[in-house]
Order: structure tokens, then sequence, then C-alpha cells
């Protein structure tokens, strides 16, 4: 029995953009097809691959017209990297769409009235932003487009770079990434060809052996840097071979960690981070603030939106000196102790407990006495309890991560009654469902996008929601 030969529908316009680098299309119906490699303006003939959750996945078969929106990208790794997935597509036009998609979520899922929605923010900095790269080893290097194309398949296996969509054990090489500045580059380049000329082994994630596993690059404004490496075997005597040969190599590390690693994922916050050289910290400005940045530390990784946007909040709070503050999700208090000067006191909850040891060291470097931090759930800790210690709030900031707040906190701060809530978010749609939920109480004065995340479908919003 032969395959079923699969649809094209002719003509599709791509008309927005959707969720991990995917567009929106529609045919001449109107019928949905998300489509990847094509950006909005586009007109294509659309191959349907599969249909989920009611709506079809598809690729280009052919371009019937170009978007007056398409750039030549930049990067060598486009087609194959997961890093960047509009670097094609004018940044205007993404500042442009990424508004849409926060205007859209409220509109669908909120469903209130924004009395002031402001134009999106764009960043400064298209390239070179990010202050935190994290590049992993595979001795499964990814086979390039380009090299299948040409049938110039190379003959080493091993990588170190960023891995290609929807691929854990796949890893693409990368040897120019346009992230962050250099010398992020020539560091990763140097750690590969230092671990190809002594045959040090690549991770294999699939049966879980080797030497080396993951490597994060850390900088600040400064120019100083840190770096951290994850092992998964413990080497002492290649390990100090190593990382002496990159501290000899590159004086602008003036921090290293390195982690053992044996667990089956790669993720770290549970792992001893062994202090091997120089600083414990980075040091990074906002303001008048000076924060410590340490290997475990969530900081904001576009530093100079983090200003932007840390501006937008103080600025939407409108603090007069009398308010009790509640921030919430407050990571290592960066944004606590930035409001800090301007309200009679901040309380901050962050569930990390290294995340709120950093919190206490900011404040007490900066000299801030007004600032409190407890570790702990939020959902556990914002209670009736900690309001008798503290009092009740004026104002509430909230951060959460990308699945928003758990209802019970978002119920809590309805109990809670502050005159203000500044809502931050890296998730217009779990975002406009917490908004709907606190609109019983509560109307919207004002939005804010800002874009921290150039060539990438994320954005942070900032809501100001008034006691109605």
């Amino acid at each position: 029995m032969g395959r079923r030969k699969k649809k094209v529908w002719q003509n599709v316009k791509v008309t927005g953009l959707a969720d991990k680098g995917m567009a929106v299309g529609r045919n001449e119906e109107g019928q949905v097809v998300f489509l990847t490699d094509v950006v909005p303006g586009d007109t294509v003939d659309a191959l349907l691959l599969r249909k989920k959750k009611g709506v079809w996945r598809g690729v280009p078969q052919q371009f019937v017209e170009y978007s007056n929106d398409r750039v030549e990208e930049k990067c060598q790794h486009f087609q194959d990297c997961g890093g960047c997935k509009w670097q094609h597509f004018a940044y205007d036009a993404q500042l442009r769409e990424k508004e849409t998609i926060v205007r859209d979520a409220m509109q669908r899922i909120a469903q209130v009235e924004i009395e002031e929605f402001r134009p999106i923010l764009g960043s400064s900095k298209i390239f070179g932003y990010r202050n935190k790269m994290e590049y992993s080893f595979s001795n499964r290097r990814w086979k390039t487009k380009d090299e299948i194309r040409e049938d110039n398949i190379q003959e080493s296996t091993d990588a170190l770079g960023l891995h290609p969509p929807g691929f854990f054990d796949k890893v693409v090489n990368i040897t120019s990434c346009w992230l962050q500045e250099e010398p992020s580059n020539a560091i990763r380049n140097f750690v590969r060809e230092y671990a190809e000329k002594h045959q040090l082994a690549f991770f294999d994630p699939v049966n879980h052996k080797g030497f080396l596993r993951n490597m994060i690059l850390r900088n600040n404004r400064k120019g100083e840097w840190m770096l951290v490496i994850s092992f998964y075997e413990d080497r002492p005597q290649l390990i100090e071979s190593l990382l002496t040969a990159i501290i000899d190599k590159f004086p602008a590390i003036v921090s290293v960690f390195y982690v053992v690693n044996q667990k089956k994922n790669d993720t770290l916050f549970d792992q001893e981070f062994i202090h091997f050289f120089g600083n414990s910290s980075l040091q990074e400005t906002l303001g008048d603030v000076e924060y410590q940045i340490r290997p475990k530390s969530f900081f904001q990784t576009n530093t100079y939106q983090a200003e932007t946007l840390y501006k937008v909040a103080k600025d939407m709070a409108a603090l007069r000196g009398s308010e009790m503050v509640y921030d919430l999700y407050t990571g290592i208090g960066s944004i606590a102790a930035y409001v800090a000067d301007q309200c009679r006191a901040v309380i901050g909850i962050e569930e990390v407990e290294d995340a709120i040891l950093d919190a206490r060291e900011n404040a007490e470097a900066n000299g801030i006495e007004n600032a409190h931090f407890y570790a702990g759930d939020v959902r556990r800790v914002f209670t009736q309890d900690l309001m008798e210690r503290h009092g009740r709030p004026d104002v509430v900031i909230t951060d959460p991560p990308r699945g928003g707040m758990h209802e019970d906190v978002t119920r809590a701060i309805l109990d809670m009654n502050p005159q203000t809530i500044i809502y931050i978010s890296c998730n217009p749609a779990t975002q406009a469902r917490d908004i709907k939920i606190l609109s019983a109480s509560y109307e919207v004065k004002t939005m804010q996008p800002v874009d921290m995340f150039p060539h990438t479908n994320h954005i942070e919003n900032v809501a100001k929601l008034v006691r109605k």
C-alpha cells in the first residue's frame, strides 16, 4: 500500500508570528496553518505535514512572493541553530509583530479595557546583547543543511555549541555566534580546539558517558567574564589543565567555576559549583544599584534592556516613599533593590534559596536597610502571617516565570487588596490569563511591551493595574 500523498495549500499568506519560531499562514478559504522558514508578508505554497490540536503544521513547498520585511540573516548557522528564529525578519517588523502579539493576548484572553497601551520599546542592541550563553558538548554533531545539500559530510562527530530545535542529543557546532560580545566566540573555539588536540571526550547524551558536558559564559559591561564548565567525569588533572590553559589565554576571565554533573539531565542548580579561580562573582550596575552575580544567579540576560524594564516598572509604581511594596518572584532581589530608595519597605519572595542569599547580600552591599527577603514557594510565603509581620501591601510587583502566577497567588493578591499591581511578564498569554482574574477588582491603566530578546519570539510586558 503506497503512502498517502501530502496536501499542498496554494497561495498561503503569512500573516503573523507564532510561538517557537513558527508563523501563522492562511489559505484562500481562511484556514490556518503554522509554518516554519517563513516570515509575515510571504506568500507560499504550503506543504502540510501533520495536524496538532486541530491545526495544520507545515513548511513552504515553494515561495510565490517574498515579504518586503525579509532581510539577509547575519549568522552562518542560522539555518540549523535554534538560538535566533527571526534574523531574516527586519527588526522594526519584529517589534510590530511582538506588539501585536501582546495586544491580541489581552483582547482574546484577558478581555479587558486598557487605558493606555504604549508602543513597544526596542532594544538598543540587536546583536551582542546577551550577558549569558550556555553551550553543550556532544559527540553527536548536527549535520548541517549545507553539508547534506552539497553531499559533503564532515568526518568529526564532536560539537560544542547549541541544540537545534527539538533535538536534545544533537549539537550544532557553533564557530561564530552574534548573541554575545567577544571574546565569547574566541573562548568557545579555543576550548573546542584544546579538547580536540588533547583528545578529551565530548559528552554522549544518549549513553551518558564522556568528559566535557556543558559550558556557561557570563559577562558584565566592564568587560569581565565568568566561565563555568560542567564535566561528566571527575578527572582533577584534566580539569585543572584545561581551566588553567583557558585562564592563561584570556585575561578578561576573572572568575572560573566547574561542576561535576553525573545526572541524566543538564540542570545545575542542585549541583556543587567548585570555585577554581578569581572572583566568586561578577558585578553589574543598574541605576544606582550594584549587583553581585554568581554562577547560579538569575539576572536579566539583556543588561541594557533590563535597565529599561526596571525603569518602566519603577515609573509605573509611582512610589512616593511611604508605600509597603511586595516583590513576588524576586530572584536575586534586582527589582526590589532598584525600587527600595522610593518606598518605606520592600519584601521580596523567591523560591530559590541561593537567590535569596544573593538578594540579602546585594541589599547589604548597597546599604539598603528597608529590604527584607524570604525563601520559599510564593503561594506558601505570601500569606496573612507575612502581612501581620510587615503590614499589608500598598504595591505588589510580580515577575513570575513563563507559566505565570499560581491561581492561589492571584487570589492572595486579590485578598491583600493593594492599591497598585505592577505585573512584569515574559509570556503575554499567561499574563493575560492572570489579569482576567485580577480584573474582578482591578482595571488596567498602562501596558508597556519591552523587547528583551531581538530575533526571538520572546516578549516582556509590563502592566499597571489599579484597584477599582
